[in-house]
C-alpha cells in the first residue's frame, strides 16, 4: 500500500492533535526573530515523536530529519512559525493571550500540519524511500527573513526538492491552487525623507513646501509603471504612508513617504528602483528641497519549477478532485520560500482555508483572521502526497 494512502487514515486520526497544537500556538504567538518559546515547544514535540532534530538553524529554526530504510531522494518540506504585531480581536477560546501579537497569517496551522507529517513519517520509517527533511522556519514575516539564513546554514544541503503550503483564506476549504513559473512577486520597501524650508502659510514664496514636493512625488511615481514598465510585466509602486505638517497655517518643512515596489521580473524590479530614485532626485532639485532615499530590498519572486508544479496538479487532483484544483493567477504578495526555490526545484501552493460557517472570512493580516482547521489535514496530505510521488519517480 502506498504511503500516502496509509497517511490518509493516519492524518484523520491525528486531526484532533493538529487542532490542539494549532490552538496552543495561536494562544502563545511570538514575533519574527523572537520565536524562542515556540521553537522549544516544537522541538519538544518532535523529540517526543522520536525525530532527530537540529535546533538553532537560521536563528530559531528547527530541522527534523527522518531517514527511511530504503534508498531514495531527500525531500524537504517547510512550515513557518512566526506571528504578526496585530491585536487579536476574535472572540473564541483560543484567541491570542499575548497583547498586540497574533497568528494572523496561518503559520500556526502550517506548523501543526508539519508536526503531523513528522509524526507520520517517524512512525513509518521502514516504508520511506530516502530522507524526509522538515524545516520549521522562523521569521517569514520580516525581511531579511528566516529562509535565507536557513539556506546559508545548510538546510537544503543534499536535498533534491522542496515543497511548501500556505493555508489561504481567500480560497474556500476543499480547494487548492498553484501555478508553474512566476507565482508570487518580489516585495521591496522604500522610505523617502524630504526637507524643504518651513514658513507661514500665507507667504509660500518664502518657503519650500515639503507637502507640495511629497504630493508631486505621490502623483509622479505612478508614471514609472504606466510609462516605463513593459505592460506585459506586472509591477506595482504604492505609497502607503505620507507624514507631514502640524497645523493649517504652517508650511511643512519636512515630509516622509513610505511605500513598496512589487514585481515578478528581476530586470523590471531593479529598473523601478533606479527610476524611483531618479524621480525623487529630479523632483526635489526642481523645487529646491533636499532628500534622503532608502530602498530595502526584500524577498525575490516565488518561481515554481514547471515539473514540480505539474506534480502538484497531479497529486492535488487525486486529493481534492479535478474540480477542487485551481490554476492560480500571479499574486503580488511576497514569500521568502523564494530563497529555497532559487536553490532547489520545488513548488509552493495554496490550500483553501476559508469558510463563512466557522468565521474564516477575514483576509490575512486582519485582526479577526481565522482558518477552517480542516485545511491542516488537507495540507499535510498534500505534502506527503508530493513527497511520495517524487520519491517513487526518483528512487
Amino acid at each position: 500500500m502506498r504511503l500516502e494512502t496509509i497517511a490518509e487514515q493516519w492524518l484523520r486520526d491525528r486531526y484532533p492533535d493538529m487542532v490542539r497544537w494549532r490552538r496552543y500556538l495561536h494562544q502563545y504567538p511570538e514575533l519574527s526573530f523572537q520565536e524562542e518559546k515556540t521553537s522549544r515547544w516544537i522541538g519538544d514535540k518532535l523529540l517526543e515523536m522520536g525525530c532527530e532534530i537540529k535546533t538553532g538553524v537560521g536563528g530559531n529554526g528547527i530541522i527534523a530529519t527522518i531517514q527511511g530504510k530504503l534508498p531514495g531522494p531527500v525531500v524537504a518540506l517547510r512550515a513557518d512559525i512566526d506571528a504578526l504585531p496585530i491585536q487579536d480581536e476574535k472572540t473564541c477560546e483560543y484567541a491570542s493571550k499575548v497583547p498586540g501579537v497574533m497568528h494572523a497569517c496561518g503559520h500556526d496551522g502550517h506548523t501543526a500540519a508539519l508536526l503531523a507529517v513528522a509524526d507520520f513519517y517517524n512512525a513509518n520509517k521502514d516504508k520511506i524511500a530516502g530522507e524526509r527533511r522538515l524545516l520549521f522556519q522562523p521569521a517569514e514575516e520580516v525581511t531579511p527573513g528566516g529562509a535565507i539564513r536557513m539556506v546559508e546554514e545548510g538546510a537544503l544541503d543534499g536535498a533534491d526538492v522542496i515543497y511548501g503550503v500556505h493555508l489561504w483564506s481567500p480560497i474556500p476549504y476543499g480547494y487548492a491552487s498553484s501555478k508553474a513559473g512566476d507565482f508570487m512577486s518580489a516585495a521591496d520597501e522604500f522610505v523617502i525623507d524630504i526637507e524643504g524650508k518651513g514658513g507661514h502659510g500665507g507667504l509660500p514664496h518664502n518657503a519650500v513646501d515639503a507637502v507640495m514636493v511629497g504630493a508631486a512625488l505621490v502623483q509622479g511615481v505612478q508614471t514609472i509603471v504606466s510609462r516605463s514598465v513593459n505592460p506585459l510585466h506586472p509591477a506595482v509602486v504604492t505609497i502607503g504612508s505620507f507624514q507631514a505638517g502640524t497645523t493649517n497655517n504652517i508650511i511643512a518643512e519636512r515630509c516622509q513617504l513610505k511605500g513598496t515596489v512589487r514585481a515578478f521580473d528581476e530586470t523590471t524590479r531593479f529598473m523601478i528602483h533606479d527610476k524611483l530614485e531618479a524621480f525623487v532626485r529630479h523632483t526635489c532639485e526642481m523645487h529646491g528641497a533636499s532628500y534622503s532615499y532608502h530602498m530595502r530590498v526584500g524577498y525575490p519572486p516565488v518561481v515554481n519549477d514547471a515539473a514540480e508544479a505539474s506534480r502538484f496538479f497531479a497529486v492535488a487532483e487525486a486529493l481534492f478532485g479535478p474540480e477542487g484544483v485551481i490554476e492560480a493567477e500571479p499574486i503580488t504578495v511576497a514569500e521568502d520560500f523564494s530563497y529555497y526555490l532559487q536553490k532547489k526545484p520545488g513548488c509552493f501552493m495554496f490550500v483553501g482555508a476559508g469558510n463563512p460557517d466557522c468565521g474564516a472570512v477575514y483576509s490575512h493580516h486582519h485582526p479577526k483572521f481565522d482558518i477552517d482547521e480542516r485545511a491542516m489535514e488537507k495540507s499535510a496530505s498534500l505534502l506527503i502526497g508530493l513527497a511520495e510521488h517524487y520519491a517513487r519517480q526518483h528512487s
